[in-house]
């Protein structure tokens, strides 16, 4: 006899806005990386933040803000590499406001959300565990230091995780991607095996 099971697959991404959806319901429309690089340049603007090039330093900017939701960094710990520390602040805070005010969202908070949901609410958590009862995750080599606490939350307390990554591809560095979890991944879970 044999038995199947439900599989779904998704980006990060798109499982963890399936999870914001389903757990509060919250209706938020995704910005793309080009409203996102649009508002950049109005704040800019708007702040008279002098720049050689506009183009690359949005690039840049975006990167960073990137970096700091991503792993969780406090904004008064984060030295940007591109403009003084009180231009970035405020750049930062500025766009987080932008995206408040008009119910948007980005890749990063998709993430941010998702972690505070299972956090706070055992219930939720719960229900997502028991529709992943295992988990693959492919490209572990650039996962971030914020997906790989929903990832745990999630895969406890069975911990069915299986990670495929090779370190030397990594590519999300600049997005603070962190392959330095991958390589650490067996300290994390002593039981695994390659």
């Amino acid at each position: 006899e044999i038995i199947t099971y439900p599989v779904s697959f998704g980006t990060f991404h798109s499982i963890f806005y399936r999870i914001i959806q389903d757990s509060n319901g919250r209706k938020c429309s995704i910005l793309t990386e080009q409203n996102k690089a649009d508002i950049i340049k109005e704040i800019v603007a708007r702040l008279k933040v002098q720049t050689n090039d506009l183009m690359e330093f949005t690039r840049c900017i975006i990167g960073e803000i990137s970096k700091v939701k991503g792993n969780g960094i406090p904004l008064d710990e984060y030295e940007s590499l591109v403009c003084k520390k009180e231009e970035f602040d405020r750049i930062y805070a500025e766009y987080n406001c932008e995206l408040r005010e008009n119910n948007k969202i980005d890749f990063d908070d998709m993430v941010i959300i998702c972690n505070e949901i299972f956090k706070n609410d055992e219930k939720a958590l719960q229900k997502w565990r028991d529709k992943y009862r295992y988990v693959l995750i492919d490209e572990f080599q650039d996962i971030n230091k914020v997906q790989y606490e929903i990832v745990r939350m999630l895969a406890k307390p069975q911990d069915n995780l299986f990670i495929v990554g090779d370190d030397d591809q990594s590519v999300y560095r600049f997005r603070g991607a962190k392959p330095e979890i991958m390589l650490g991944f067996e300290k994390d879970y002593p039981g695994a095996r390659r």
